[in-house]
Formats: structure tokens, sequence, C-alpha cells
């Protein structure tokens, strides 16, 4: 172990090669099983070091995985007749889900064969699922989902979470959350040492809910074992700004900031196709900044930010949109491949343990400067 490794349990890994295999969910999406494979087969062509094992119907499945000459010999297919519906209930799914696509590529990923399961499927039925089969991590009360937002950053991107695991989140839960985004950012966007900032109503510290206020200290007597600067309280307005790479808050505030995000992105791109639609000169006006609305459509193209990641649990599950095509399923396996790639979830369990560990001492420490040694 390198003093640098000793210190910081997610320091990157030197000269890691060799593959990586990643569990795909055929069957979970809007446009079904030929979009899935087509972004596999796509992600494929690009990255030589990716492998799959696909779970569906296993003729459906190795017919179309037949048509894509960069799948040949890099997919193990399991045979999974059931499907889970965008309609079925998280809970039904929990005691009938056995037999299904989606059960099964959670399962190759707690059977060790694969590192990352990657579903377009039923976000709560998904969830679900992947707390039952593969737990939470030892420390972790409540999983989020993470999910990465346009911003200024250099990179292009902030982390968000939790976008809809959860509705209530405890002062507590809002410390792991900022753990665990502040590892997806290390490992999944490559940022050394994120900053982190609590959403809230105002940047003001005498602002927001009590939980807010116990967070917001519990976050700044911890960002130094958590390896994240904190920032403090953040505005909406925030949220795509250069200011903070980490943005925590509860699933209910979070999802409903992720939603109005997307159908704000989308309203402004049918103004956008309206004005230069209106007439001759707008088309012509069109035609000359072509080059820029490329350009700007490729920043602001939701397929490129596809992929919510499930954090808390033994395992890593990327939750690709349900109505994804090739291109945003490419998007998320992506993802899923650097998590991978990174060792991201024995990292994150290592900052959870550190982090935990160093409260375990502080506490012993108090407990002892009150004249009530630990043990």
């Amino acid at each position: 172990m390198t003093p640098e490794s000793a210190v910081d349990p997610e320091a990157p890994a030197n000269g890691h090669s060799g593959r990586v295999v990643i569990s795909v969910d055929a069957m979970g999406g809007d446009r079904g099983p030929a979009a899935v494979i087509a972004g596999m087969a796509l992600s494929a062509a690009r990255n030589p070091e990716i492998e799959f094992i696909v779970h569906g119907p296993e003729a459906m499945v190795s017919e179309l995985v037949g048509r894509r000459p960069a799948l040949s010999g890099r997919c193990t297919i399991r045979d999974a007749a059931g499907v889970v519906t965008m309609e079925d209930k998280p809970s039904q799914v929990m005691r009938h889900g056995e037999g299904t696509s989606m059960w099964s590529a959670i399962e190759s990923v707690r059977a060790g064969e694969a590192t990352v399961a990657v579903s377009c499927g039923n976000t709560g039925a998904l969830m679900a699922l992947s707390v039952i089969r593969l737990r939470r991590l030892p420390g972790i009360n409540r999983p989020a989902i993470a999910c990465l937002w346009p911003s200024r950053n250099p990179g292009g991107f902030n982390v968000m979470l939790d976008v809809g695991a959860d509705i209530r989140a405890e002062a507590t839960d809002l410390l792991q959350y900022a753990m665990m985004g502040a590892s997806y950012a290390r490992n999944g966007l490559g940022i050394a040492r994120p900053r982190v900032g609590l959403l809230n109503v105002g940047t003001e510290e005498h602002k927001g809910r009590a939980e807010l206020k116990q967070a917001h200290e519990l976050l700044e007597a911890s960002a130094g074992a958590g390896n994240f600067a904190y920032v403090g309280f953040v505005e909406g307005s925030d949220l795509p700004s250069e200011r903070v790479d980490v943005i925590v808050t509860d699933g209910f505030t979070g999802n409903i900031a992720l939603k109005t995000g997307e159908g704000t992105a989308r309203l402004v791109g049918d103004f956008l196709r309206e004005a230069f639609n209106h007439g001759i000169l707008s088309r012509f006006a069109a035609l000359l900044a072509l080059g820029s609305l490329r350009r700007l459509r490729g920043r602001i193209d939701p397929r490129r930010v596809n992929g919510g990641v499930f954090l808390g649990l033994n395992g890593t599950i990327v939750k690709s949109h349900g109505s994804a095509d090739e291109t945003g399923v490419s998007a998320a396996i992506k993802l899923a491949f650097r998590l991978a790639r990174s060792g991201f979830r024995d990292r994150l369990a290592a900052r959870v343990a550190s982090v935990l560990q160093a409260g375990q001492d502080d506490a012993g420490k108090s407990n002892e400067a009150d004249g009530n040694p630990t043990a």
C-alpha cells in the first residue's frame, strides 16, 4: 500500500487494465430491447474492454445481439422471460419479481459476475430490488439516486442527490449523501476534492428547516474526513453554477428540481425551433447559426447525461431513462464502465468507513474529556 492510498481510500489506482463486465437488463426501456442492444453495440465499438451479461428472453436477445458485429464474442445471454413494466408497483415486483430480466441483472452483480448493472426500467422497482438483493453498505441508512446536472464547471456537470430514492432525509442522511456524492464526483468525474453544497431556500445560516441546520454543522465537521470542501448552503440558482460540484438535498426536493430542469430544457428547445421556423428570414438565420446551434444541442442534449446512479449499496446500479435511445443507453453504459473501472463501490465503502471511524474517534475524545473513557 502506498502512503497516498493509506491516507486516502479513494486514491486513484495505477495501471488499471483488463475487461469490465456490465450486466444489462435488455427489457426495461420504452423503446424495447432493440434500442438497448444497439446502445450496447455502440459502447462495445468504442471500448474493447467492455463485456456484457445480457438478461431477457434468450431467443429474442440472441437474435438482436447476432445482428451487431461489435458484440460478437462479448455477450453472455441469461434467459429471463419475465418483464417488469413501468406500471408495476415496487411491492408487487419485490414479491413476484424473480425470473424477470431486472431481477436477473441485479443478481449478476450480487453474485460478483458483473461489477455494475444497467437498466432502463421502472425506477421504484429497480431501487426496491436493488436494496433487497444487494443490501446497504455498512453505515448507510438510506440509499440515494445521484444524477448529473449540466453546469458551467470545466467538466460540464455537477452531481445532485438524492433525486428520488426517498422523499425524506434526516441530517445524518444528508451527511451520508454528501460523502456518497463526493465519492461519485471523484471516481465518476475525476474531481480530486469536490465542493459540496447543501440545497436550501437561502445561503444564510439561519434559514431552513431544523434538519438542514443540523446537517450544515455535520458537513462542516466531516469535510476533512470525507475529503470534500463544504461551501455551505446553496440555492436553486446554484444547481448549474461553477460554485459547487455536488448538491445535496432530500429526494422530494431533488426529484422536483430534476423534473423541472428537464421540462425547462424541452421548453427552451421548443421555443428555439418555433423561433427559427417563424419565417424565411428566421430559417436563413438558423442556417447561418447552424454550427453554434449544433454545439448548443450537444451541450444540453439530455442523452449525454443519461444515467442516475444508485449509491449506498453493495453493488453499483445505473438507471437509464426509460425513453433512452441507443445514444442514451450508450451514455449510461459509459458511466457504468467508468465507475466499474475506478473500483467505485469499494472506494465508496472505504470512504464511508473512514468517516464513521473519524466520528467514533471524535466521540471517544469527547467522552474522555467529559470523564467517560470509552472502550
